[in-house]
């Protein structure tokens, strides 16, 4: 078994690439994200010989064939670290590979897992469409096979990391004529090939990390097809579950205790800020705190196993209200001055809507922890049955 100080040092041999946190140090924000893709790079690339940044990987691959305890020891270190913003790589790294260690042959993993490992190949995934977001099974995204190829035409929207992506997972139908959910297959595309034409979309932050892709004529190998034709479904299942762990696990405002630090950063600068004179402001900052501290021990479990489940969702709507009540508690704190564009925090501030839409709107969320955890009832689907063809679309 790992210990703290042992992984520490190591950490600490990896040099200007990953060092240490201070009091001071500023984390990047869960969603704000980043165009700084070199920082990222140079770390992974770092990290890779050890399998510091996906521990649980084979190390052929990339990892180091750690187990769940030596994972969660991994993480907790990394904490004292001023890991740089990997949410370019988190695709890859978070659901990508972890896929493709599940559901892909050996070529496959051979292929890609060590350009998603060391951080030289970026990954995004197509699955929402017009007609398809939380509803994704409704896709319409054609994969016609033609000879030991497929021929790809539609659309996809809202795809992260498309603009830097040299790789995408995409969810495509083909079948239409069986239900909506078995008519589905899984490929990888290769995002720079003829016939994909990726268009960034502008937010509301200002950030273009969002895309919609059209492909027209694209074709790709069998060989890239992730899994049995038609299990696109179970394969899409499985990219969903990590996508909720890695969301879950993503740093969100508060990031744990720093070594050595008394508070974290964001607390000290509101009680610098006098914010804590208040009671109400006080007692938020001190639920939102608790929260982190919870949403961080969820995280670890979650990043520690393999195979994530549905208790990801829990992780990933805790790790979106604390980055809301970070985002509004430190916009309400600085008074007047908050009201500006320019004003720190802004960004967290504009950013904060859309994380409860991202990577799975908290509706589904909750509808996955009340059915397959609860054991609650599930929603009436009329459609579910019936061949897609045949079903009623862009009915209001």
């Amino acid at each position: 078994m790992l210990a703290d100080d042992e992984v520490r040092a190591a950490l600490d041999a990896i040099g200007d690439a990953l060092p240490r946190r201070t009091e001071n140090t500023r984390m990047s924000t869960m969603g704000a994200g980043s165009d700084d893709l070199e920082a990222g790079r140079r770390y992974l690339a770092a990290a890779v010989a050890e399998g510091w940044a996906v521990p649980t990987w084979p190390k052929r691959h990339g990892g180091r064939d750690a187990d769940p305890a030596d994972a969660r020891t991994i993480g907790r270190v990394l904490r004292e670290f001023a890991v740089p913003d990997l949410y370019p790589y988190m695709i890859g790294l978070g659901m990508a590979g972890p896929t493709l260690l599940q559901w892909g042959t050996d070529a496959q993993r051979d292929l890609w897992l060590r350009g998603i490992a060391n951080g030289s190949e970026i990954w995004c995934q197509m699955f929402s469409e017009p007609e398809a977001g939380s509803d994704l099974a409704n896709l319409g995204l054609r994969a016609v096979a033609d000879g030991d190829e497929w021929v790809l035409e539609g659309q996809k929207v809202w795809t992260s990391r498309a603009m830097w992506a040299r790789w995408g997972l995409l969810l495509a139908r083909t079948d239409p004529d069986v239900p909506k959910h078995a008519g589905l297959t899984m490929f990888a595309v290769d995002m720079v090939a003829p016939g994909v034409d990726v268009r960034p979309l502008v937010q509301m932050n200002g950030d273009k990390h969002f895309s919609e892709v059209f492909l027209a004529d694209a074709r790709l190998p069998d060989t890239w097809r992730i899994g049995a034709v038609g299990d696109g479904w179970k394969v899409a299942m499985t990219v969903l579950a990590h996508e909720r762990a890695s969301a879950g696990g993503e740093r969100g405002g508060g990031e744990g205790k720093v070594r050595g630090a008394r508070v974290p950063t964001w607390l000290r600068e509101l009680r610098d800020a006098g914010a804590f004179s208040d009671v109400v402001r006080r007692d938020r900052a001190m639920r939102i705190h608790a929260a982190d501290l919870a949403g961080n021990w969820t995280s670890d479990r979650a990043a520690a196993s393999k195979e994530p489940g549905p208790a990801g969702s829990g992780a990933k709507l805790r790790k979106v209200a604390s980055y809301k009540g970070h985002a509004y508690t430190a916009k309400d704190a600085r008074g007047a001055e908050g009201m500006l564009d320019d004003s720190d925090g802004h960004i967290d501030f504009i950013t904060a809507p859309s994380m409860s839409i991202r990577g799975g709107s908290d509706e589904i969320q909750r509808n996955i922890l009340g059915e397959r955890v609860l054991g609650l009832p599930g929603e009436p689907r009329v459609d579910r049955d019936i061949p897609w063809s045949q079903a009623r679309k862009g009915v209001i």
